[in-house]
């Protein structure tokens, strides 16, 4: 085997290596009768708001209380939440410095009264244990709980996520002690949270999960990730390409740096691999340009070893289909989004929702 098979290979185990271990939320049950506020920020989310409280009157764990707050939505956001007979609070208009949804995050905080806190999104979808699990998890280990949600898919151009939701969790240390938080669903008790500084420590974040984990390290406090396999979905950017676009150029433009420089080093070997086998099949198919072997048998099989490798790694992740078998076209896709993320790098801001944030914080 020469040079550049033997790195494949490597890189490809790299792949598998970063995957091994996917812990989902323990199963644990509630001690005592805790006070839960259910925390839902919600800006424009006539669509999903619906599907969310649905499912948290079906918990085999009741919730103290349950409050949307309406980030100044256009729609029926706040008639819809109502209309549950959920607590509904509106927030202020947003001040300077501050993002949207931590600024709802506070809005809320103000108006509950329970001992722990369960941050939710609204395009989450809840399996019916779920607040148990996250309720007790927080009961054991303290700190932030925090869960990456299965990601659901049901039109073609949302199978270009894949390699987002990977790299994603390739690039994080999931379980107890982890080093990230996941935004979509995490819950805390009040005195932690308070104990971190709460949403105003991360006030002008847009990716603000990333950097509440580390506001929860510094002040000593244990943080613990997991996902979500059959307890807790959602399906990003229903809008069309166009939000799928943006928002994951959001993601990347500000929390790329975030990533342990060790983590991101076996991501880049692995993803390189990735999109050596992207090109070199249909280079040695078409004549096109290669470095080493040209041979059209040789090449097949590093492209099938990525592809049954995506194939399986991506299951417990979201719902992919067969997309593991072409991943040359999410892999075009990924670069061109990864170079939309270091344009606005450069410009400082992108929008998002109606409003323009900025990409860069804390002196930059």
């Amino acid at each position: 085997m020469d040079l550049m098979s033997i790195t494949l290979v490597v890189r490809w185990l790299i792949g598998w290596s970063l995957m091994w271990r996917l812990p989902g939320l323990p199963d644990l049950s509630v001690v005592g009768s805790p006070k839960v506020s259910v925390l839902i920020p919600a800006r424009n989310e006539e669509k999903t708001l619906p599907h969310l409280l649905t499912a948290l009157e079906r918990q085999t764990f009741k919730p103290y209380e349950i409050i949307v707050i309406d980030d100044q939505s256009i729609d029926a956001t706040a008639e819809i939440a109502k209309q549950a007979g959920v607590k509904v609070v509106q927030t202020a208009p947003l001040p300077m410095d501050w993002t949207g949804k931590n600024w709802a995050l506070k809005t809320g905080y103000a108006a509950s009264s329970g001992d722990i806190l369960v941050f939710l999104d609204a395009d989450t979808e809840p399996g019916a244990d779920l607040l148990r699990r996250l309720v007790a998890t927080v009961q054991k280990s303290g700190g932030l709980v925090s869960i990456q949600p299965y990601h659901r898919t049901e039109r073609p151009y949302e199978q270009l996520a894949i390699l987002f939701n990977l790299i994603g969790l390739m690039a994080v240390k999931l379980g107890a002690g982890g080093d990230v938080a996941f935004g979509p669903a995490m819950t805390t008790s009040k005195d932690d949270y308070e104990r971190a500084g709460r949403h105003d420590a991360v006030a002008g974040y847009v990716v603000e999960d990333w950097f509440i984990a580390h506001v929860y390290e510094r002040a000593g406090l244990l943080t613990s990730a997991y996902i979500g396999y059959e307890q807790l979905n959602y399906r990003m950017y229903p809008g069309g390409m166009r939000d799928l676009v943006i928002g994951f150029n959001k993601n990347f433009a500000t929390a790329a740096g975030q990533v342990s420089w060790v983590r991101m080093l076996a991501v880049v070997l692995w993803i390189s691999g990735l999109f050596w086998a992207a090109w070199c099949l249909p280079a040695s198919l078409f004549g096109w340009p290669i470095v080493g072997n040209s041979s059209l048998l040789y090449n097949v099989l590093f492209y099938l070893a990525f592809a049954i490798q995506l194939a399986i790694i991506i299951r417990p992740v979201g719902a992919f289909n067969f997309t593991a078998l072409f991943f040359p076209i999410p892999v075009i896709f990924f670069i061109g989004v990864f170079g939309l993320a270091i344009l606005n790098l450069e410009r400082g801001q992108i929008e998002w929702k109606g409003r323009m944030i900025s990409t860069r914080w804390q002196g930059e």
